[in-house]
């Protein structure tokens, strides 16, 4: 463990003391910033039934920035060990792969947690200066968290492995947008052929980001999800471990 905590460390601060991680979070902060004052507007002009985190978590535009923001945390994991040509000294350290894996996988979700908290100081704001509560509860507010860390534990195990296949920092980049796209556009499978009750439909449901995030952000808790995101995380590290340890024993 005292492995894993020295490479952990060693993540972060390479982190934050760039600064790329202070540049996203202030983009990611601004633009989810713009989109809350857009919504409080628009709930403004015409009454809505659902709460406003609701409204706001169930955007596009909301989900558009958020997609963007694993490429730009992940893309240098292994990529640039790799480039840099660090890996094979990493791998022939007294250090196991699963622990290399581990620890960079948990400093970044770190930093996206970091980057995502201070879009749900919006709502405790928007209380104390308008004093309405209305507008949303707290479970949909633990609700949307927790949907939040769940998607991001899954996401960032995608741009782990896409980040270890390849040298190239951009093609990582690339890689881990397309991946996060595809399955979140695969929720939308739903709709086509849709019969209610059938399995198809309950099928499609179960891989729906969009389904659960809305279900979790009107204060829903349901373990599907978390089963789903842990478990698919899990495979998905699985396979980042492969790739490593393939390559450990080509060094």
């Amino acid at each position: 463990m005292r492995a894993f905590f020295i490479l952990f460390g060693k993540e972060l601060r390479s982190f934050f003391l760039s600064p790329l991680a202070y540049v996203v979070m202030a983009l990611f902060t601004f633009l989810n910033g713009w989109l809350f004052i857009s919504m409080v507007k628009a709930m403004q002009l015409q009454v809505s039934a659902r709460s406003l985190i609701y409204n706001l978590f169930s955007s596009g535009w909301f989900w558009m920035g958020y997609f963007i923001l694993f490429p730009l945390i992940t893309m240098r994991l292994f990529a640039e060990e790799r480039k840099m040509g660090t890996i094979e000294g990493l791998l022939t350290a007294p250090v196991r792969t699963a622990e290399v894996v581990l620890a960079k996988y948990a400093a970044t979700v770190v930093v996206y947690l970091v980057i995502v908290a201070p879009v749900f100081l919006f709502f405790p704001l928007f209380q104390a200066v308008t004093g309405e509560g209305a507008a949303f509860h707290s479970g949909a507010v633990w609700g949307s968290a927790m949907g939040l860390i769940l998607v991001g534990l899954f996401n960032v195990a995608i741009g782990t492995l896409a980040s270890a296949l390849t040298t190239n920092q951009l093609i990582a980049a690339m890689l881990t947008f397309v991946f996060v796209m595809l399955h979140y556009f695969l929720g939308f499978l739903q709709n086509f052929g849709m019969v209610p009750g059938s399995a198809w439909t309950a099928g499609m449901a179960y891989f729906s980001t969009t389904e659960h995030i809305q279900s979790l952000s009107e204060g829903l808790i349901d373990s599907r999800p978390v089963i789903y995101y842990l478990s698919f995380s899990a495979v998905l590290l699985a396979f980042t471990h492969l790739v490593i340890e393939s390559r450990k024993w080509r060094v």
